[in-house]
């Protein structure tokens, strides 16, 4: 997670340095929206796990900019756990914490974070399929503690339609490498995690045509 595809141009294509850090351009390009976007709807302080932190541009730039937060960054790839290692290294935040290995689409793994405020994934959800989407929804609604929040960002469908043409081209893309992935509904992602005790608290368009989803634990 995520799944080793050979993704479009589109995706979020990352290359190493000489110091070990991965890059991607995606990521540098959507990290300042996306900061922008989480201010209000972060708590002022507390702890955030990152699911499927990547390269590690994203959660290093999270904690420079919220410095209150502890930042808790996991992956699965072992490859990108010594990227993230390099920019927290590099940058040696006090709330940044080494990165984690987990899956997030396993069974059980929220036995493995304590309690966060937050948990907060982005440009996942369509590299997986829905009964990991499922997987990942329940473990999170069990591992949060009572009242955070679960905040997910990247491509959607909106009530179960592909809007634009480009998101239509990904999908197939996407789909054709592995039928059982592909771009979720928000509409069916928001049913599924009321039934977990999340529930919509906001939706918010995004550049490029993306959503960041706010869900809470009641």
């Amino acid at each position: 997670m995520p799944r080793r595809l050979n993704l479009p141009d589109s995706a979020s294509v990352a290359t190493p340095d000489t110091a070990g850090k991965l890059f991607a351009p995606s990521a540098a390009r959507n990290v300042t929206p996306l900061i922008d976007a989480l201010a209000p709807l972060l708590p002022a302080s507390g702890q955030v796990v990152e699911i499927a932190s990547g390269t590690g541009q994203h959660i290093v730039a999270y904690a420079k900019a919220f410095p209150a937060l502890i930042w808790q960054p996991t992956e699965i790839d072992a490859s990108r756990r010594a990227s993230i290692q390099a920019y927290v290294g590099e940058t040696n935040l006090a709330n940044l914490r080494p990165p984690q290995a987990l899956d997030a689409t396993a069974p059980g793994w929220s036995q493995d974070v304590s309690a966060p405020d937050v948990i907060l994934l982005a440009n996942l959800l369509h590299l997986i399929s829905s009964k990991e989407a499922e997987v990942l929804i329940s473990e999170a609604a069990k591992a949060l503690s009572s009242g955070g929040h679960l905040l997910m960002y990247g491509p959607f469908k909106r009530n179960g339609q592909l809007v634009s043409e480009g998101d239509q081209r990904f999908d197939a893309d996407l789909r054709n490498q592995d039928p059982e992935i592909g771009y979720k509904s928000d509409v069916d992602l928001a049913d599924f995690a009321a039934t977990r005790a999340l529930l919509l608290a906001q939706t918010i368009e995004m550049p490029a045509n993306n959503l960041l989803i706010k869900f809470t634990k009641s």
